[in-house]
């Protein structure tokens, strides 16, 4: 993975410098918290419902064993001893007390991480497919370029007051595993003619207008594309509406524009500026990709990999659910659930951390990545190495085997912790995981995903799940909205909302009545849940979930 070099090593440094005087400032009254309010959202810290909160970033989700660490270190010593990984490849702490954030970056720069850019009007985390470098369906390793987009966006001085907030994400495989048409721009990394480049995705979003990205470019070339990007980022900030921010998103200047006129404008801005790059970009991506050369895989037999399916039925049911196909040969890539049955989704405390950091080192090449779906992944284990490792999740309560089954919930924190929230989503994650866990019906409903967000800012993804979940304000009363048929992947759709919403108390039973009506009409245990939806439309699970309004309409 990338290491920092000077440069980056003093600039890290001198924001972490930087930040603190102002903490020191704002600690003793020079700065109000309105004049602080900017300062601290270009580092990261946000203040929510109840105290202060740190966003870390995780580019495209990758970390080593020691960062790892570090991050255990920062949860017990600074927080409450534990820490969120979000939808953004990003781990949050939702209890730092405001003394204690210089010294909290102190400790993150001393691992080559920070929290620069996690908030703000400008280039968010770059995310990526989190099975990068590692998966069989893999057509070039995007991390390189996401390294690559990292470092130009990084206190880019045109982009640092955006219309709104700017997502980037990058996959390199057949199979999208990292939601790119949800994003402001999503690059799939392809080849043509034998060459690597990348098709340019723009425009995508959720929110409260949900949008599926629009091909701006069907081929870029590698050399192109950083300039290309930063054209189309240059059309956006001129002709982005700063004067309403819930039109402020690309996605809203491609609509009001469309795709035709934003492409001829991004190409003539490409024109201008191409030259002014002059090969530097190239120059840098190559040093960028030597960092992220595969790991010295080795050759084992698989004999007490395949003892362990045979005679441990435990493991076996693991293995089926947890594991995916690796390139190289006898390896596999190794899911690690946080989302146990009545467990806060995505949280993670100080010791499980560091039982991943030790797995990662003694097993995994020194390698660990973060999913968008909230879940760790171990991207090489050596499948002689599986029973050891399951062993050791399974001490630390980390082995549920669940992954893209009923409790592989995303949920954002909802009105638990975030100001902007207007519903809880945590307890309705938490008591839908634990209703299916009592009917043991998870592993017969079979691949399902079930996000919730908890308000129309979408950070739990919903309008793309399987079974959406929205939790709104109605009169001060919480009121869910249900929405089918979602799709994040390479073929993204908007779920359609079912009616209207339900009380907190009668969620739970609306989705169990969903799901009983999918085993009862599906043609075979192998149709999933959404397939079946497909197939038989809207109108049985409206049935099922408004029974009342069927009979009135019936009579």
């Amino acid at each position: 993975m990338y290491k920092y070099n000077d440069f980056d090593e003093a600039f890290v440094r001198e924001r972490v410098a930087q930040f603190s005087a102002q903490v020191a400032r704002r600690i003793d009254g020079s700065l109000t918290e309105e004049e602080f309010r900017p300062l601290r959202l270009m580092n990261g810290l946000y203040l929510q419902l109840h105290a202060y909160m740190l966003r870390v970033a995780i580019p495209y989700g990758t970390l080593n064993s020691g960062q790892m660490d570090q991050l255990a270190h920062i949860a017990e010593t600074y927080d409450r001893g534990y820490g969120h990984f979000t939808t953004r490849q990003n781990i949050q702490y939702n209890w730092p007390k405001l003394p204690d954030v210089p010294a909290i970056l102190s400790d993150l720069a001393d691992v080559e991480m920070h929290a620069i850019q996690t908030s703000g009007n400008t280039i968010r985390n770059v995310t990526a497919d989190h099975f990068a470098g590692a998966a069989a369906d893999e057509i070039a390793d995007p991390r390189p370029v996401a390294e690559l987009i990292r470092q130009w966006s990084t206190d880019h001085p045109e982009f640092q007051f955006l219309p709104r907030k700017f997502k980037v994400a990058v996959s390199g495989a057949k199979a999208d595993r990292a939601v790119i048409k949800a994003h402001d721009v999503g690059l799939y990394l392809r080849e043509q003619d034998g060459e690597i480049g990348a098709q340019i995705i723009v425009g995508g979003g959720l929110g409260r207008t949900p949008m599926v990205g629009k091909v701006l470019k069907d081929f870029v070339s590698l050399e192109d594309l950083l300039p290309y990007l930063e054209a189309t980022v240059s059309v956006w900030n001129l002709l982005g509406r700063r004067d309403n921010k819930y039109k402020a998103r690309i996605k809203i200047t491609v609509h009001e524009h469309g795709i035709e006129d934003i492409r001829a404008r991004v190409e003539d801005r490409f024109a201008q500026i191409k030259p002014a790059f002059g090969g530097i970009d190239m120059e840098m991506l190559d040093e960028i990709k030597a960092a992220f050369a595969p790991p010295a895989f080795r050759e084992a037999a698989t004999d007490a990999y395949d003892r362990a399916y045979e005679s441990d039925p435990v493991f076996r049911a693991w293995a089926d659910t947890n594991l995916a196909p690796h390139k190289a040969p006898g390896y596999a890539i190794a899911t690690v659930s946080l989302k146990t049955p009545g467990q806060t989704p995505g949280d993670a405390s100080a010791d499980q951390m560091r039982v991943l950091a030790q797995i990662a080192r003694d097993y995994g090449h020194d390698e660990l990545r973060i999913s968008h779906e909230q879940n760790v992944i171990l991207p090489h284990v050596h499948k002689s190495d599986l029973p050891a490792i399951h062993a050791a999740l399974k001490d630390a309560g980390l082995a549920t085997a669940n992954i893209g089954l009923v409790s592989d919930i995303i949920a954002c924190p909802g009105m638990d912790y975030c100001a902007l929230a207007t519903a809880r989503s945590i307890p309705v994650a938490q008591g839908i995981a634990t209703r299916f866990e009592e009917l043991k019906l998870e592993q017969d409903i079979g691949p399902l995903k079930i996000k919730i967000s908890g308000c129309i800012n979408a950070c739990g993804h919903h309008h793309v799940g399987h079974i959406g979940i929205l939790g709104l304000d109605r009169a001060g009363v919480e009121n869910y909205q249900i929405t089918l048929g979602g799709d994040g992947t390479e073929d993204m759709v908007i779920g359609e909302r079912t009616g209207p919403g339900f009380a907190y108390d009668e969620i739970i039973p609306a989705i169990e009545r969903i799901l009983m009506t999918y085993l009862e009409l599906r043609e075979a245990p192998e149709e999933t849940f959404l397939e079946a939806y497909r197939r038989l439309g809207m109108d049985p699970f409206k049935a099922a979930l408004y029974p009342e309004k069927e009979k009135a309409h019936a009579a």
